[in-house]
């Protein structure tokens, strides 16, 4: 099932979305939901309102709503994972910006490599990246899938981390390239507002097939990342695994589970992003999220 929150007349709004047939079902409360009721609701609620998902009506067509971010206001900052693509741990690893591996025999890491990023980055599908003059002007591209948390827990062991996810999504994480070099960290340079585009919707778990995912981007058109899901270096279970121990993760939490080749920091010389540029990204079996860089 695909779920999606759209703009509606007394705000966002959670529908039901089949985007083969190009439309769209708004979801009603139940009883007990609380008000106003969003995306967040609907995960944590999810046993008990699954199977009261009726369409109802023909729906409306997709081309006449607006698609914001499936959690629009994520309650705490995003969970993310460096490096995790075999292909894009070595072309970090040339490119120079890499201050966590001394060399090319450094270049894929031991363990995952987690840093996260505000909620305030997180915009939804066709709002702008705002190109942010003055404080960068190394704006990256990085297609991500990204892991929707739906039951709370803490200590999970990898044999269970399944059982803790609700679905999926897609996120550019967009990095300021130049401040992630100089403060040798990541947060700086991935936390700036409008950096998270996401969407379009969140395709619930039994939907996905990890083993076999096609990851994509696109930059004005020109194909620069395309790899697939059995690249990654740590898995999904062994993600909430490692962020697990310790931490109680929440519904409705984000994990972005790291980006393949083809960044622009991978070329020679680097292509970056610039005000103009519109980037497209696709993950099978979740669908498209393009956004434009505006400034």
């Amino acid at each position: 099932m695909k779920l999606a929150t759209v703009q509606g007349e007394g705000g966002a709004q959670v529908a039901q979305v089949d985007d083969a047939e190009g439309r769209a079902w708004l979801v009603d409360p139940p009883a007990w939901a609380p008000k106003p009721f969003g995306m967040a609701d609907v995960i944590r609620g999810w046993r008990d309102l699954r199977g009261a998902l009726v369409r109802t009506g023909p729906g409306i067509p997709l081309s006449q709503v607006r698609l914001l971010a499936p959690i629009p206001q994520p309650r705490r900052n995003l969970m993310c994972v460096g490096k995790n693509y075999h292909d894009h741990a070595h072309e970090f690893a040339r490119s120079g910006f890499d201050s966590s591996a001394k060399g090319a025999a450094d270049a894929i890491p031991e363990h995952p490599i987690v840093f996260t990023k505000l909620p305030e980055t997180v915009v939804g599908p066709g709002a702008a990246i705002r190109y942010p003059h003055g404080v960068s002007d190394q704006i990256d591209y990085e297609v991500e899938l990204v892991v929707v948390i739906g039951r709370a827990g803490r200590d999970i062991p990898k044999n269970a981390a399944m059982d803790h996810v609700f679905g999926y999504t897609i996120a550019n994480d967009v990095t300021a390239r130049d401040i992630q070099a100089k403060h040798k960290q990541w947060f700086l340079g991935k936390s700036i507002d409008s950096f998270c585009p996401l969407g379009p919707w969140i395709v619930t778990a039994d939907e996905v097939d990890l083993a076999d995912t096609p990851v994509r981007c696109w930059v004005n058109g020109e194909l620069r990342q395309n790899s697939n899901t059995r690249d990654l270096i740590f898995d999904v279970p062994t993600l909430i695994e490692t962020i697990s121990r310790g931490i109680t993760l929440q519904p409705g939490d984000l994990i972005l589970t790291g980006t393949p080749a083809g960044v622009g920091l991978g070329f020679t010389p680097p292509k970056f992003l610039k005000p103009g540029d519109r980037v497209k990204l696709e993950i099978g079996g979740i669908g498209i999220l393009e956004n434009p860089v505006e400034g």
